[in-house]
């Protein structure tokens, strides 16, 4: 599975640099996203299969939290220095070469799942059927506002989007080894983290685009400095994610995920009071407080999520979860991008604003990203249980 995901990712990554057209660039983005949907879950099952539920296993997913921290933060510095010296194309090909060393070590390195789940047939029906789906109405999402929500150029693409959905849903129902099992929606457990996910990545995970645009787009730092800009955020991030043992123990998995999300609803509000004539400094109270939150909530949801979860099917589970991330993701910044040029009432590219124009749509994202940790808030407590970290009877799977 890591060796599949990691070639979803890598031939992404390379469509991406060869992307001509948005509606390309969109399916590289599809294919990096449902590589990255498949490599969540595949690691997580080392990590699941190697260490016992409770403390011992939350401690690596703080650990491999911390790593994704450091990642990312690598990640922006190397993305600014290449689209600097070599072009925006390089931030998608300098991910090929790093595929095909991770496949070629994969078998090498890796020791593979000690859990023993059987042969299983692809569901390859439902796997086309819902990156297609959500590929068209992703572009649906981000076209409708210039091109209207009811064009010619634009409504077919919702409708077949909506449409190949709705078969994922029917194939799902009726193969016997089904990608997504909606049996484990029975699990509340599951379900709230798949659900935090997605807010998770319909706020946070919209931060690095609008924080980049206002670092690049009205303060004109240079890609390198943007990418510098977020190092207070990536420090406070790596910090967190050492405190999520302790939350769990003190509050719960719900009452940890609440914390984060209200620390990162209380950061998006300093950063919407960004202005034109700021300075880089500023942004840093508000991607701290924001750091902090977000490594409370991205560990705690996948550890809350594999919560008395059968071992044979947590690779499945964690992948529910990395794709509610993905669609999250993918929607939520379509669905902001909408409420911003209604707002604005333009349909020019946030890229071609005057300095003043561009800040006020990001002060709208940012407010739009608060609202989003709220109800991320009000998730956690409603479908999350609230139990402290403790042993769990582990023979009580949702599966069953």
């Amino acid at each position: 599975m890591f060796v599949v995901a990691m070639s979803l990712f890598g031939l992404g990554s390379l469509l991406g640099g060869l992307a001509t057209s948005q509606m390309l660039l969109i399916i590289a983005r599809g294919l990096q996203g449902l590589g990255g949907a498949l490599l969540s879950p595949s690691t997580l099952s080392l990590i699941m299969s190697n260490f016992d539920e409770g403390a011992e296993r939350n401690r690596a997913m703080g650990i491999w939290a911390a790593m994704g921290g450091v990642g990312l933060s690598i990640g922006l510095l190397l993305g600014g220095v290449l689209t600097s010296y070599m072009g925006w194309e390089f931030t998608f090909f300098v991910n090929v070469p790093i595929t095909i060393v991770a496949i070629i070590l994969a078998p090498i390195v890796l020791v593979e799942s000690k859990v023993q789940s059987g042969k299983r047939h692809y569901d390859a029906a439902g796997t086309i059927s819902v990156t297609a789906g959500m590929i068209l109405i992703v572009y649906y999402l981000i076209q409708s506002p210039v091109a209207g929500w009811v064009s010619a150029g634009t409504l077919p693409f919702g409708i077949i989007g909506a449409a190949l959905l709705l078969l994922f849903v029917i194939i799902e129902n009726r193969t016997k080894e089904p990608l997504l099992p909606f049996r484990l929606f029975r699990n509340r457990n599951l379900t709230g983290a798949a659900l935090v996910a997605a807010l998770f990545s319909a706020s946070f995970g919209t931060l690095y685009y609008f924080l980049t645009l206002y670092t690049q787009g009205v303060l004109h730092l240079s890609a390198i400095q943007s990418g510098l800009s977020f190092l207070p955020l990536t420090i406070s991030a790596f910090f967190g994610a050492k405190l999520v043992n302790k939350m769990l123990s003190a509050v719960g998995a719900a009452g940890t995920i609440a914390i984060g999300m209200g620390l990162g609803g209380i950061g998006f509000m300093l950063l919407s009071g960004l202005s034109v004539s700021g300075h880089a400094w500023g942004i840093i109270p508000g991607t701290v407080i924001i750091g902090l939150g977000q490594a409370l909530v991205f560990t705690t949801m996948f550890i809350a999520g594999s919560t008395g979860i059968d071992p044979k099917e947590q690779g499945v589970g964690s992948a529910m979860i990395s794709t509610g991330q993905q669609i999250g993701g993918a929607v939520g910044l379509a669905v902001i991008m909408a409420i911003i040029s209604a707002s604005l009432g333009s349909d020019a590219s946030l890229e071609s604003m005057a300095a003043a124009d561009l800040n006020q749509a990001i002060h709208t994202a940012f407010v739009i990203a608060s609202s989003v940790t709220a109800l991320g808030i009000v998730i956690s407590f409603a479908i999350l249980r609230r139990k402290k970290n403790s042993s769990v009877d582990t023979n009580k799977y949702a599966s069953h």
